[in-house]
């Protein structure tokens, strides 16, 4: 595979940038990767930043012409949007209020959603499955004894001594 910038040399990094449903790839040759500041991952400011640099045909942002990151800041411990990219998580918990606005963005494009779920183990997911079961039956079997559907009680009845 080539280089996308030189077209000449094989490319040994390799970019990728999704967002929502696109993605976009780079692939670069050393000598390229180095002259863009991709040697080190921890020494360019914002990969958002460099990759659409790359893919225009731009020369890396220098100081004299800054990248287009907001320069909002935490009051608390001055934290930037950039900063937060970087590092991958929050200065303090006055951060969620001051990028409020951007977190849920951020979030849905590097996580599948922004709705924390967690893992719960096999086996006690089942047995909350039963669990929850057994407390629909309950109240099903209520409701026909309630209703003098003396039947369907029965059949749920036996149903629940099956499960327990």
């Amino acid at each position: 595979m080539l280089c996308n910038v030189c077209k000449q040399n094989e490319a040994k990094v390799h970019l990728t940038k999704i967002v929502g449903d696109k993605m976009q790839k780079v692939d670069l040759c050393e000598d390229c990767s180095k002259e863009k500041g991709v040697d080190d991952p921890t020494s360019y400011s914002s990969e958002d930043t460099l990759l659409g640099h790359i893919l225009s045909g731009e020369a890396t942002p220098t100081e004299s012409e800054p990248a287009t990151e907001a320069t909002v800041k935490c009051p608390t411990c001055g934290y930037s949007q950039a900063d937060f990219k970087k590092a991958g998580r929050f200065g303090c918990s006055d951060c969620y209020t001051t990028f409020g606005e951007g977190i849920e963005g951020m979030l849905k494009t590097m996580h599948k959603g922004t709705k924390h779920t967690g893992k719960v183990p096999a086996a006690l997911q089942q047995s909350r499955a039963e669990a929850q079961k057994l407390k629909l039956l309950q109240k099903r079997l209520e409701k026909a004894i309630a209703e003098e559907n003396f039947e369907e009680a029965a059949q749920l009845r036996d149903e629940i001594k099956r499960m327990k």
